[in-house]
C-alpha cells in the first residue's frame, strides 16, 4: 500500500518563500538586469552584454579596493579569532562570574552598527574625544581624518571591539560542552596546559571555529555602515572597501550599469571565498 503525501507542510513555507522573493530573489534579478544594459536616460535601456563586467574587472579602482577589502578581512581574522579563543578560555566555568561575563560579552553586539561607527567617530576625535584626546596630550600623532595609517587602526580596533564578542561566545559554548571526564584523565596522564589545549579543547571547539571564521569573513568582507560613519571611506580612499565603493559608484556618481556588475562581482567573490572555507574546514575536520 502507497503511503500517501500530505503536501500542506507547503502552505506553511510558502510565506517565507514569498518573502524570501520580495527581499532577495527579485531585487538580485533587477541587479543582473542593470548590469548588462545601459541607459541614456528616459528609462530607455539597451543591450550592453558583458561591457559592464569587463570593465570593472580591468578597473585600477576595483583591483585597490578588492586589495584594501581582502587586507581589512585578514587582518580581522588574524586578530579576533585568536583573541576570542584566548578571552573564552580565560572566562570563568562556573559561579556568579559566568552570567556576567556573558553579559559583558553580549553587550557589544547588541549596539547597531551606525551608533557603534558613531561612538568611534566621536571616540577618536582629537578636540573632544576621550581617545584623540588622550593620544594627544600623551604626544602621539594620531589624526583619522587625516592619517591613513592612523584611520585604518581606528577602523580595525572598532571592528575588533564591536565583533570579537561573537567569536567568544562560540568559543565559550564549545568549551563548556566539553565533559569533565576529558580534564580529568588529562589530569590523571600529567598532561600539560599547552596539552590540554592542543588534544582536547582545539579539537572540541573546531566546529564552532568554523561557523566564528565563516560568520566574521562574511561580515568583515561585507562591512559598510561602522567605517562609512567613521571616515567616509578616507582620508582620500584609504578605507574604501568594496561596499564603499560600490554605494559611491552607485549613488554618488549614478553609474547603475558598472554598479550593477561590480555588486554581482562583489556577490560572486564572496559566495565562491565562503564556499572555499567551508570545504576546507569540513574536509580537515573529517580528517581528524
Amino acid at each position: 500500500m502507497e503511503k500517501t503525501q500530505n503536501n500542506k507542510a507547503w502552505l506553511f513555507v510558502l510565506p517565507v518563500l514569498v518573502l524570501v522573493a520580495f527581499s532577495a530573489v527579485i531585487p538580485l534579478m533587477t541587479v543582473v538586469n542593470y548590469s548588462v544594459q545601459d541607459t541614456f536616460g528616459n528609462n530607455v535601456f539597451f543591450w550592453a552584454g558583458l561591457e559592464w563586467y569587463v570593465q570593472v574587472l580591468e578597473s585600477e579602482r576595483f583591483h585597490q579596493a578588492l586589495l584594501r577589502q581582502f587586507l581589512f578581512t585578514g587582518t580581522i581574522l588574524a586578530i579576533q579569532i585568536p583573541l576570542g579563543i584566548a578571552v573564552a578560555l580565560a572566562m570563568p566555568r562556573k559561579g556568579w562570574g559566568v552570567p556576567v561575563c556573558l553579559v559583558l560579552m553580549a553587550l557589544p553586539l547588541l549596539i547597531p552598527w551606525n551608533v557603534v561607527g558613531t561612538i568611534w567617530q566621536i571616540f577618536g576625535r582629537v578636540d573632544i574625544g576621550l581617545l584623540g584626546h588622550t593620544l594627544f596630550n600623551l604626544g602621539i600623532d594620531y589624526n583619522y581624518t587625516q592619517d591613513p595609517v592612523d584611520a585604518w587602526i581606528t577602523v580595525v580596533v572598532m571592528d575588533v571591539w564591536h565583533w570579537t564578542s561573537l567569536v567568544v561566545l562560540l568559543c565559550y559554548a564549545g568549551l563548556v560542552s566539553i565533559p569533565d571526564a576529558y580534564y580529568q584523565a588529562a589530569k590523571i596522564d600529567g598532561a600539560s596546559r599547552w596539552a590540554v589545549f592542543r588534544y582536547i579543547q582545539l579539537p572540541k571547539m573546531h566546529r564552532v571555529l568554523l561557523i566564528a571564521i565563516l560568520l566574521r569573513f562574511m561580515d568583515s568582507f561585507m562591512i559598510y555602515t561602522e567605517p562609512f560613519v567613521v571616515t567616509g571611506g578616507g582620508p582620500g580612499s584609504a578605507t574604501s572597501f568594496l561596499s564603499i565603493d560600490l554605494v559611491k559608484m552607485a549613488i554618488g556618481q549614478f553609474d547603475l550599469g558598472p554598479a550593477a556588475a561590480m555588486s554581482i562581482i562583489y556577490f560572486l567573490i564572496i559566495l565562491a571565498l565562503s564556499y572555499v572555507f567551508y570545504t576546507v574546514m569540513t574536509n580537515l575536520d573529517r580528517e581528524r
